[in-house]
């Protein structure tokens, strides 16, 4: 819901909190597409240790790793948690609407649990909801949030608690802005909130038997200066002209914006490649069941750039190791892909993918990216083109891009 309801007065506000923002009622009993766990009982036994990300010693995400349950008695709570806190965080309440203190915070940082100091939210996925809440569309890691079926005041809902220390922070609901379609709905009673720069306050000692018992790691490979250009690249032409190139590196918003500002680049697309016409339409694609990808189409001049060195930024500004996915956006419309126009072209990327995995710059991990024939590219609707460009303040675009442009600037040797 994102009708501002500041002007209600205090009787509907009352009734706001039941029947809006935070009370959005679901259709059926699942989670995001899957059927929820059944609540603990109190007699379940759990585990001593969870399995999350924490900040570290330097102020860094760490990857997932075992730390112990944080739990207290109700007196101990009391003793450290304000009153407003513990009715919100211990007794489940729910903050007046446009009352907390972090609705309007637009500092960049995290937003870690104000009992346990877990790491749950990211500014880069803050936006305005216009519920009254701090909402979110995804947390800084899956790992770290306990969704549990809540179905007091008579509807069925999805509440969003702390892993470490099963505080409650609100509820998620599923009319939230792309990429998650999620909204995570916050008191901002249960949360703390950390500049970026000041990470390291709320850093903690990872034993180094947790660390290395991670599998997987924070951070995507990121791309360093050494990646090398394909051997058998196209030499530059003699004379200006026009060529063009497809890839698929996920989300087509920020691809597209890593090549528009590049020399030789004359114009950039978003759309899609690899199912039919038909389908070649937003709604469809990103639901999962076209053969589409989101993509790009890069026309340039290929007196002023290679089609290998465009393959190169390509290939260096996104996890080519991921499969079906990039970052938060997940199924093989989000696939890396590199849509072939030739014989040449094909050639050109397949002997690079095995030349990179020989390098093993990407962790090790085996190059996924798809090599697949061009048959059709199919423009975007109008509202994705430039979309980074015009949308600069996007939260999704101020999330993600600006990682994705310093890999960029990193592989052309540009000091910023």
């Amino acid at each position: 819901m994102t009708k501002n309801i500041k002007g209600l007065t205090s009787a509907l506000i009352v009734a706001a909190v039941v029947v809006a923002g935070i009370a959005g009622i679901r259709a059926s009993d699942r989670v995001h597409g899957e059927e929820l766990p059944s609540v603990p009982t109190e007699t379940s036994e759990k585990s001593a240790m969870v399995t999350v990300r924490v900040i570290d010693k330097e102020g860094k995400l760490t990857g997932p790793v075992s730390v112990p349950r944080v739990e207290k008695s109700e007196e101990d709570w009391k003793s450290m948690l304000s009153p407003a806190q513990f009715a919100v965080v211990r007794a489940k309440g729910t903050e007046r609407p446009f009352c907390g203190t972090l609705l309007d915070n637009k500092k960049t940082g995290y937003y870690v649990c104000v009992a346990c100091k877990l790491p749950l939210f990211h500014s880069g996925a803050k936006f305005d909801s216009g519920t009254g809440w701090p909402s979110f569309f995804q947390p800084v890691a899956k790992e770290n949030i306990l969704e549990e079926r809540d179905v007091s005041h008579g509807m069925v809902r999805t509440e969003i608690m702390c892993m470490r220390c099963e505080g409650h922070l609100g509820h998620v609901f599923e009319d939230g802005p792309k990429p998650t379609g999620l909204r995570f709905c916050l008191n901002s009673e249960s949360l703390t909130f950390v500049e970026e720069a000041d990470a390291k306050s709320v850093g903690e000692e990872v034993p180094t038997a947790a660390l290395a018992a991670s599998t997987e790691k924070t951070e995507v490979p990121k791309a360093v200066t050494r990646l090398p250009l394909p051997a058998n690249d196209f030499p530059k032409a003699d004379a200006p002209g026009e060529s063009k190139a497809v890839f698929g590196g996920g989300c087509f918003w920020c691809t597209e914006a890593i090549f528009e500002d590049l020399p030789g680049v004359k114009k950039v697309l978003s759309g899609y490649a690899g199912g039919d016409a038909a389908s070649a339409n937003y709604d469809a694609v990103s639901s999962g069941t076209t053969e589409h990808a989101e993509v790009i189409e890069i026309t340039y001049d290929p007196s002023q750039l290679t089609y290998g060195e465009l393959l190169r930024i390509f290939m260096g500004t996104h996890n080519p190791t991921q499969l079906n996915a990039q970052g938060p956006d997940k199924g093989k419309q989000y696939r890396s892909a590199v849509f072939y126009a030739d014989e040449k072209q094909k050639a050109i990327a397949d002997e690079y993918f095995k030349a990179l995995n020989e390098t093993k710059l990407f962790g090790g991990k085996p190059i996924v990216t798809t090599l697949e024939p061009l048959k059709a590219f199919y423009p975007a609707e109008e509202y994705h083109q430039d979309f980074a460009k015009t949308n600069p303040k996007y939260p999704y675009v101020q999330y993600w891009l600006p990682e994705k442009m310093k890999k960029r600037d990193e592989l052309l040797g540009i000091q910023k």
